[in-house]
């Protein structure tokens, strides 16, 4: 035999040595050359059914062992033997182990209906009957303390995760119009939240999803019923309860499929799960943990009693607000019109009458007084304008004698004999012609023109 389990000729017989014997010798009928695969076989080349047998004996015998974890639902003791049913603890799967008496002795506490364990299994074929057993190397019961260390060692890494965070908690409708309830069927704790949400506020509805609660299948049905929830728009916050029990019972309530669930939900989530003491994981994740179920149900919706008798305190409150302000309002306006200046408005004009006259009075003396020292100034003025004046001076004897280029005639020696002159006096004017010029010469720059 191969390393894929085919039997392979031997020392040139046209026969298969299987188990120390030749299949040409045990079954003459058969080909002399038998298929190398199971792929190659055909209705007309088949194999014998202790080849299959044997290949697939080869096959699971070079399977590695493996450790599992489950509850057992059946033991039964032969001798030195013992065979269980192993179930898995979230789906409905069973398998078959066979347990020989040396590994049972290592035990601490003999295995009952319903223990935890955990087993060290290799699959094993019998050729004879065709029957797939596990055999159990070895076995040990999972304690109270290993599923605590086993939580704890969950609630660490999901805690580094990020997974805890109070940043990712959603905040909790004020009246939610429908809540999503998953609970176990017929539970206390559904009719617990169901009555009281009712009591608190009537008008209130629930869509229910009716799961397992512990035991094989919860993590799966509770799973499942909170993604279908959280799909739909009407429901606003989604209630996950059930009533007390032991830590084996709550534990699907710690399992990390279910606790990721609850944290990607986009719906806000209330955890209500057994009593006070009692704190599985999802609760480290919902929006808002809940005591009890009834807890949850005070919590998740208001009471209608209290918020109408809120709404009359805030009646009363506001009533007497809008009253003192009335009458504070009131008073005030009253105060301002015993006020002297409303009551006799004209007083602040007539206290004045006095003073604008004798304003007025002020203003008129000021500007008559201005008017007559700029009177004075302006005459003295004109006065001396007109002494300064050229024809002041024309007035007083005096005569401009010109050229006949118009230019005032200064010095003699620029008009010759014979040259025509223009005379200008304070009455008129005269025209002249030069005789003769005697000149007379400057005996002092200042003097010359």
């Amino acid at each position: 035999m191969n390393d894929d389990g085919a039997v392979q000729p031997r020392n040139g017989s046209n026969g298969v040595r299987v188990q120390g014997q030749d299949l040409a010798d045990a079954a003459p009928s058969q080909p002399t050359t038998l298929p190398a695969t199971a792929a190659e076989t055909t209705a007309e080349r088949p194999w014998p059914l202790h080849l299959l047998s044997e290949k697939l004996k080869a096959h699971l015998e070079r399977a590695p062992a493996a450790w599992v974890e489950g509850q057992v639902i059946e033991v039964n003791r032969r001798s030195n033997m013992c065979f269980v049913t192993l179930r898995d603890v979230d789906a409905e799967v069973s398998l078959p182990l066979t347990i020989r008496g040396n590994v049972l002795s290592r035990l601490d506490v003999p295995l009952e209906h319903g223990s935890r364990v955990v087993a060290q299994l290799k699959p094993d074929f019998w050729l004879k009957t065709g029957r797939l057993s596990m055999q159990t190397w070895h076995i040990r019961q999972v304690g109270l303390g290993d599923l605590l260390a086993r939580i704890e060692r969950l609630r660490q890494s999901l805690s580094a995760e990020g997974l805890f965070a109070a940043r990712l908690r959603k905040p909790l409708p004020l009246l939610p119009h429908r809540i999503g309830l998953i609970t176990g069927r017929g539970s206390d704790a559904m009719k617990d939240v169901l009555r009281n949400a009712s009591l608190r506020w009537p008008a209130v509805e629930f869509e229910i999803r009716e799961v397992a609660v512990q035991g094989v299948g919860c993590v799966g049905q509770v799973t499942a019923a909170l993604t279908e929830l959280d799909a739909m728009p009407t429901v606003d916050v989604i209630i996950i309860t059930r009533g007390g029990g032991s830590l084996e019972d709550l534990l699907p309530f710690s399992s990390e499929e279910m606790v990721r669930a609850v944290a990607a939900a986009r719906t806000p989530v209330v955890s209500a799960i057994g009593h006070e003491a009692d704190r599985p994981l999802i609760d480290e994740v919902a929006d808002l943990r809940a005591s009890t179920p009834t807890d949850a149900a005070k919590r998740v919706v208001p009471d209608v009693a209290e918020e109408f008798q809120r709404i009359r305190q805030s009646r009363a409150q506001l009533s007497r607000a809008i009253g003192t302000l009335v009458s504070r309002e009131t008073e005030r306006l009253a105060h301002l019109r015993s006020r002297p200046v409303l009551a006799q408005p004209e007083g602040m004009v007539s206290v004045r009458v006095d003073d604008v006259e004798r304003l007025r009075g002020r203003a008129r003396l000021a500007v008559t007084s201005a008017v007559s020292r700029d009177t004075d100034r302006v005459h003295h003025l004109r006065s001396q304008i007109r002494s300064l004046s050229p024809q002041n001076t024309l007035d007083r004897g005096y005569a401009v004698v010109q050229l006949e280029d118009g230019s005032i005639a200064r010095d003699a020696a620029k008009t010759p004999p014979g040259s025509l002159l223009k005379i200008r006096l304070a009455r008129g004017e005269l025209a002249a012609a030069t005789l003769e010029s005697h000149h007379t010469p400057a005996t002092n720059p200042e003097d010359t023109p």
